[in-house]
């Protein structure tokens, strides 16, 4: 029979690395396992419950047995550990996932970005300068009511709705980005419509508004909630444009299952922007419109469009494999 010192010498081995990995776990998430990992722990921690079985049965001191006893709890905490938390799945989506999968993706958002914010201010541009012109684009009462809203008076009493108002926006700015990713699936041509449209239009309503001088009521209201909508709706366009060109080019996939294997990608910016759009929608509802100075929410402004951009940029990196 195997001497205790002889049993300690061959099993030393597996004990270390099964704490290796138990520390893994222990300093980040279970998710830092890679397969091979998940395997592995599978196999040590049977392994070192038959180690501390044997230990036992054959009474060879209670040091090594309250060793292995530590190790198997851990591993047994870890391997029937409950699975993760719906909120937990969505702050790490939030917070890696999604901007991972747009940066892999950031080309579609930049054509996606110049066919919304290129017609939007050359548009903003002209109808500025002639006013007049902003009705070639959108009928007449629609940009009396616009201009109506955002005279000194009618935008402090609009901003004192500003708590009903937050559920219409939700529902408006988040239905603008299912719009640009569902019409993707006609070859990338519906995508391009809604991009192309709807920045004609917001710069139309823009550019009349600031030309009939209600600039800074206008400017002071949209520069904080703008980061996040404006943006969200280029990255939803960029959503789009991947359904589409996974139907023009396939490659050596069917386009079925092309469309299957991208467009899960596709679907996981197209949520992303709708979260962007939500918080778009809350200080729309919240902030855009309070009572406070302007200087304040231009302030305000610049911050979240850098914090819009480095959410995007550098959020999830650490977890990125090459």
């Amino acid at each position: 029979m195997i001497s205790k010192r002889e049993f300690r010498r061959q099993r030393r081995e597996d004990w270390a690395r099964f704490t290796e990995l138990i520390r893994k776990v222990d300093n980040s998430s279970r998710r830092k396992f890679t397969a091979e990992e998940s395997s592995e722990f599978s196999r040590l921690f049977r392994m070192v419950c038959n180690d501390l079985s044997i230990v036992r049965s054959r009474d060879w001191g209670t040091g090594l047995a309250l060793y292995l006893n530590d190790l198997v709890t851990k591993g047994h905490n870890i391997f029937y550990k409950s699975p993760p938390s719906r909120l937990h799945q969505f702050l790490r989506f939030v917070g890696s996932e999604f901007p991972r999968t747009f940066r892999r993706n950031f080309l579609y958002f930049c054509v996606a970005a110049a066919l919304f914010f290129v017609p939007m201010m050359i548009t903003w541009g002209v109808v500025q300068r002639r006013p007049e012109l902003a009705a070639r684009i959108l009928p007449a009462a629609m940009l009396d009511q616009a201009e109506e809203q955002y005279k000194q008076a009618e935008f402090k009493k609009f901003g004192a709705e500003r708590a009903v108002m937050g559920g219409f926006y939700v529902r408006n700015n988040v239905g603008i980005a299912l719009r640009c990713f569902a019409m993707g699936i006609l070859l990338g041509t519906g995508t391009v419509y809604v991009l192309l449209m709807n920045g004609i239009v917001i710069g139309a309503v823009v550019g009349y508004v600031v030309g009939m001088g209600h600039d800074e009521q206008i400017l002071s209201f949209i520069v904080s909630h703008g980061s996040f909508e404006l943006t969200a709706i280029a990255v939803a366009g960029g959503g789009g444009l991947i359904l589409g060109d996974a139907i023009v080019h396939p490659g050596a996939r069917s386009r079925i299952d092309s469309l299957r294997t991208r467009g899960v990608e596709a679907v996981q910016i197209a949520c992303g922007a709708a979260v962007m759009l939500m918080v778009a929608a809350m200080i729309e509802a919240f902030w855009s419109p309070a009572p406070i100075p302007s200087e304040y929410k231009y302030a305000a402004g610049g911050l979240l469009w850098i914090l819009v951009i480095l959410y995007l940029s550098l959020a999830g990196r650490g977890g990125e494999t090459a």
